[in-house]
């Protein structure tokens, strides 16, 4: 538990997913990638399930609304003056609670060079909201940026099959480098440099108090998105997702992958933002019949909405009753 646990901090920090050795695989599921075999028929039925998954799209459906009502609860109560949430996603106060967004407090306390004793319960508040959660929860069911970049998404996969266009990967460790660098520039000027180019931030305050010059580089970004790399803010270079990955490293909430259920036709790492974290759903890749999601899985529910044989779900340690250890041979 301990070394997957380190292996998944070492993906989120932008490491390449590694092969397993032989003596990673429990005898379980050495048994299961032997035996598991698919026919024509087996994949006829399969294309039929995954489009009626697809139409259905149960946890986007339910994330999307999530994530509008939240950030319509912000604007809503500004432009009707109810005072139910003042501020925007960086800095609020709910019903007189101050909250902060926990790279915005470090950032803070990192320019100041001191901890401010006053963000503590509202750093502390939203820090434990976001750990049982868990991974980068925040990025998919809160942040009008990702909801933005998911349709841009959707035009570049479009451009993309008309071939138009062509997605430029970029190298995952980034992120870390970009992360480090808005600290040392916040430590080094006394100044959250970072909130000024933040998308998150940029897009929060412009639902509530309408759009300004800055909105531009969002425009810009989302072009970039489009037309050169895919989800390339939210999927390489976004510290927010890195602070609340390593929050969120040992929530309860997790994606729960069932290796005998699962059928490897690929579907959910094509939806998925961060493919590298179900890496090990490719065939002969999953050490365990049972394993987690790691940290850096945004728990956006895609994955699951795709899976036809159900063997991605979320569970909740201690309350889903989930088998973990290798099942017996059947007599």
């Amino acid at each position: 538990m301990k070394n997957r646990t380190l292996d998944q901090l070492r993906l989120m920090f932008g490491g390449e997913p590694k092969k397993p050795e032989p003596e990673d695989f429990t005898p379980g599921a050495k048994r299961l990638h032997a035996t598991q075999k698919l026919t024509k028929q087996d994949y006829v039925d399969l294309q039929a399930a995954e489009e009626a998954h697809r139409r259905r799209a149960v946890w986007t459906r339910r994330r999307w609304a999530v994530l509008i009502s939240v950030n319509l609860m912000f604007a809503l109560s500004y432009w009707i003056d109810v005072q139910l949430v003042e501020g925007s996603l960086t800095g609020s106060r709910f019903l007189g609670f101050h909250m902060i967004d926990l790279n915005a407090a470090l950032g803070l306390m990192l320019a100041h060079k001191h901890i401010i004793v006053n963000l503590l319960i509202g750093t502390a508040t939203v820090g434990a909201v976001w750990f049982l959660l868990g991974g980068r929860s925040f990025c998919s069911w809160v942040c009008p940026y990702h909801f933005l970049s998911e349709w841009a998404e959707k035009l570049h996969l479009f451009l993309a099959k008309k071939k138009i266009v062509k997605d430029h990967p970029l190298h995952r460790g980034l992120r870390t480098v970009i992360w480090a660098t808005f600290a040392l520039l916040a430590y080094g000027t006394g100044y959250t440099v970072y909130e000024t180019i933040s998308p998150t931030g940029i897009v929060s305050r412009s639902l509530i108090y309408g759009p300004g010059l800055a909105f531009g580089w969002v425009l810009a970004l989302l072009a970039f998105e489009v037309f050169y790399s895919r989800r390339a803010w939210c999927r390489y270079l976004c510290p927010i997702g890195l602070t609340y990955g390593v929050v969120g490293t040992f929530s309860p909430v997790k994606v729960h992958y069932d290796l005998e259920k699962c059928v490897h036709e690929g579907e959910c790492r094509k939806v998925c933002l961060v493919p590298h974290v179900l890496d090990h759903i490719i065939k002969g890749r999953a050490t365990s019949e049972h394993l987690d999601i790691g940290p850096d899985c945004t728990r956006c529910g895609m994955c699951i909405d795709v899976c036809q044989g159900g063997a991605l779900t979320f569970s909740i340690t201690g309350v889903t009753r989930t088998p973990r250890g290798p099942k017996k041979q059947e007599e």
